[in-house]
């Protein structure tokens, strides 16, 4: 009778595990594959941009806020007169097409003779991530609802983390191509996995065309998004978490590119580091997305994995005051990316899952766009405005440390099911 009551919980986590892995999720994996791979391929450079425009690294994140401020009402009125595919088609193809101008923009200035034009990539970079990795769990969440969503969402997130092992891979290898050729090799290539990830994307579309609704437009206007995180309360609380725990984790970038930056003046040197991690990021998530992540959703509350990210900033942070090395850099960006890919980022797009039709086109792109940019923007001004009030730069995060109890705060409030 013991064994029998021991082994019925492993039982049903493996019966669990089985049910993850369907053709349409292995299929909703490898999409996210290449979508990660294309992003990762170009994520080192921008980095080393961030390095490089260290000490204006505030002003180009507010300029990227206003561009997403801009860009979310464009997107919002063609994803309110386009089905799916048409949005998905439509905005990959935008992207690929910025791609292809950067190339030709390349070819005629370097990374050392153009300033303006390094900047301008590390602006667009910042929405490019955001735009097509929030486009492809628009797709997503459209296509596996509700509860059963959890059972496919770790297997999904584990095909994203495997292409972002694979495009920091490639991007390492580029990297002594770097000072000699800028970002021509890393963008060719990034372009080729962007188109690859459109056409499968397509492709799993094409599994789901008899689901309700599907090949619907949400309709509404273009100015839906803001007036649903007013009105919202659900809608409003994930905006408010996202918009803080972007800033806190800002606050820890910055510091982090400010320790990265005095160990080493070498652009390379800093690439294959940030790559590194990177790759150690990957193969940790892998395991924990195979064979946690589902477990985790189905078990815990969702407002407890949310609320889990203000303690681990309070820890992080004191980190920063005791031992500002490039190891803990190394050891804590690890940790919380692992956190993130892993378990938190899964857990919002379960929430996302629950919204109506309008919302998971709309509010969840401008959360993920829009405020996740303002909270960029904000981290990044507070760590500023704390250096110019002459706080000592490994004091700086210490301050944050109340932010830190408020986003444990809102994780615990926000609702995991709809309203």
């Amino acid at each position: 009778m013991q064994i029998k009551s021991f082994t019925n919980p492993i039982l049903k986590a493996i019966k669990r595990l089985a049910l993850s892995f369907t053709k349409e999720s292995l299929l909703a994996g490898f999409f996210f594959f290449l979508v990660l791979c294309s992003w990762y391929i170009l994520r080192p450079v921008r980095n080393e941009m961030a390095v490089q425009n260290s000490e204006i690294l505030p002003y180009l994140l507010g300029i990227g806020a206003l561009v997403m401020l801009f860009l979310n009402p464009v997107y919002s009125w063609l994803a309110s007169r386009k089905n799916l595919r048409s949005v998905l088609l439509g905005c990959y193809s935008f992207f690929i097409l910025n791609l292809l101008s950067f190339i030709i923009l390349w070819q005629f200035f370097d990374l050392s003779s153009s300033i303006l034009l390094s900047q301008i990539f590390y602006i667009w970079c910042n929405v490019y991530s955001f735009f097509v990795v929030s486009i492809f769990w628009v797709v997503i969440i459209n296509l596996f609802r509700g509860d059963s969503a959890a059972n496919v969402f770790g297997v999904i997130a584990a095909g994203g983390s495997l292409g972002a092992y694979l495009g920091s891979e490639i991007s390492k290898q580029l990297a002594s191509t770097f000072n000699q050729s800028g970002i021509i090799f890393f963008t060719m290539v990034a372009i080729i996995f962007l188109l690859l990830a459109l056409l499968t994307g397509l492709g799993l579309m094409n599994r789901f065309r008899d689901l309700q609704g599907i090949n619907d437009s949400p309709g509404g206007s273009s100015f839906d998004a803001i007036k649903n995180l007013i009105s919202s309360s659900q809608i409003r609380s994930i905006g408010l978490y996202m918009y803080l725990w972007t800033a806190l984790m800002t606050i820890h970038w910055v510091t982090s590119v400010e320790i990265v930056n005095a160990w080493s003046s070498d652009g390379g040197n800093r690439i294959v580091f940030f790559s590194k991690i990177e790759q150690t990021v990957t193969i940790l998530t892998l395991f924990t997305q195979f064979f946690l992540t589902s477990v985790i959703l189905r078990l815990v509350n969702a407002k407890y994995i949310l609320m889990t990210y203000g303690f681990l900033f309070t820890g992080v942070f004191v980190g920063y005051f005791l031992n500002p090395t490039i190891g803990y850099v190394f050891i804590v960006t690890i940790v919380l990316r692992l956190f993130e890919y892993g378990v938190n980022k899964p857990t919002r797009e379960l929430i996302f899952s629950y919204l109506k039709k309008v919302d998971r086109y709309k509010s969840s792109v401008f959360v993920d766009t829009f405020l996740v940019r303002l909270g960029d923007f904000s981290g990044s001004g507070f760590i500023l405005v704390s250096k110019t009030f002459g706080i000592a730069f490994s004091q700086v995060p210490l301050l944050a440390i109340p932010f830190a109890g408020c986003l444990a705060f809102l994780g615990l409030k926000i609702p995991s099911k709809k309203d």
